[in-house]
């Protein structure tokens, strides 16, 4: 890219709703603490079967890690085990030949879509949110196979961007999350809009819920009383992993505020991975031994990790060149598709340029791409 243009790329931080805090915390805590250190948290997040290896009984055989490369990344938030997960955020990272940086680029939850059928869930082929693609596919004979939801799920994204075969995987759960965000201390991120919370009061507790509005109830705004509130600002705001977790969380709009959807989500939660980045790789951060067992302590009980044959080691040395204030997070444009009042789903629109760009992706000609498009750069601080 020019120097122009450079200055225009969003700063995102990290490849992943975690894979980035690991990979890259990893690829530092590495060269402080050691190996043996790093192993000690990472051995039990591997999960070969996430990628498909078309039935193959075998381990997946070990790749150079070579650029070009894609990650897809899924975050979920089940209730509990007994519940089918929902990909709440589904990012692909592409990794040029070159190595220097990431683009990432998000698949909006309620994306209309074709997802093929799956002989182990006994589901169809059938057109649907592509957030639904997991939590189905997971119903594998009165249980759930969060590993068989997940093949759908990639299945269903190569089919929208043609990317036919991911080079990683992974899978964070959300509601271990927030233990990453505590070992961190908390982030600074800039507050780029007025935001109400729909679920916490200002103490960070949850708010009450209407009385004709019982958890069993599909209420659109169940709950009631004051709300935590995140106020726009031009500099970087410290938040407490409470504040940041909620922030990134909402997606409706207030009274007397800006309308929020979920490319406004998507934006602040690629905002908030810039944050956990910036915080992970600060010099307090990867110097303090202490520090770097919690937050790798905290990964491991959330994520679940694919390389296609190497591990999180072998990925976070691949990558250990990879600048941080270099990544680009792409936003692809879309829009809702309404059968007269009534929502139904999204879709991109226009679906040539969301197709063009895929098309580059697989090309690894993204930069040139965007600097055609310069309306497809987030533009964040």
């Amino acid at each position: 890219m020019t120097k122009t243009a450079k200055r225009r790329a969003p700063l995102w931080a990290r490849i992943s709703a975690v894979v980035g805090c690991l990979l890259m915390v990893t690829s530092g805590a590495t060269l402080v603490t050691g190996k043996a250190l790093v192993a000690k948290y990472t051995g039990g997040i591997t999960n070969e079967d996430l990628l498909d290896t078309g039935g193959a009984q075998t381990a997946p055989t070990k790749k150079d890690l070579k650029g070009p490369l894609n990650i897809l990344l899924v975050g979920i938030d089940p209730r509990k085990e007994t519940t089918p997960p929902l990909s709440d955020s589904i990012i692909i990272a592409h990794i040029p030949a070159d190595m220097s940086t990431a683009y990432l680029f998000s698949m909006p939850r309620d994306l209309y879509v074709e997802i093929p059928a799956d002989a182990k869930s006994n589901t169809r082929a059938r057109r649907a949110k592509i957030n639904s693609a997991m939590a189905d596919g997971s119903q594998v004979n009165g249980k759930i196979d969060v590993t068989n939801g997940f093949k759908v799920l990639s299945k269903t994204v190569s089919g929208v961007t043609g990317i036919k075969e991911f080079d990683a995987a992974a899978i964070i759960n959300f509601g271990g999350f927030k233990d990453i965000v505590e070992a961190l201390g908390g982030v600074s991120m800039v507050i780029d809009m007025d935001v109400k919370s729909e679920h916490l009061t200002p103490e960070g507790k949850q708010r009450p819920r209407l009385p004709n509005c019982p958890v069993t109830s599909k209420c659109e705004h169940p709950y009631t009383g004051p709300q935590a509130y995140y106020k726009k600002s031009t500099k970087p705001v410290r938040l407490q992993p409470w504040q940041a977790l909620d922030y990134v969380r909402q997606r409706y709009e207030f009274k007397g505020g800006p309308t929020m959807t979920d490319y406004d989500r998507q934006r602040h939660q690629q905002q908030f991975i810039k944050a956990m980045a910036k915080e992970a790789m600060s010099k307090d951060i990867v110097t303090d031994v202490g520090k770097m067992t919690k937050i790798l302590d905290a990964a491991g009980k959330s994520l679940t990790f694919d390389g296609g044959g190497n591990g999180p080691i072998e990925w976070a040395l691949a990558l250990k060149d990879l600048n941080v204030d270099d990544m680009v997070t792409v936003k692809l444009p879309g829009g809702g598709i309404y059968e007269g009042p009534d929502y139904i789903a999204e879709e991109f629109r226009p679906a040539l340029v969301a197709n063009e760009f895929f098309q580059a992706v697989k090309e690894d000609r993204v930069a040139p791409f965007l600097l055609d498009h310069p309306q497809l750069v987030n533009m964040d601080s």
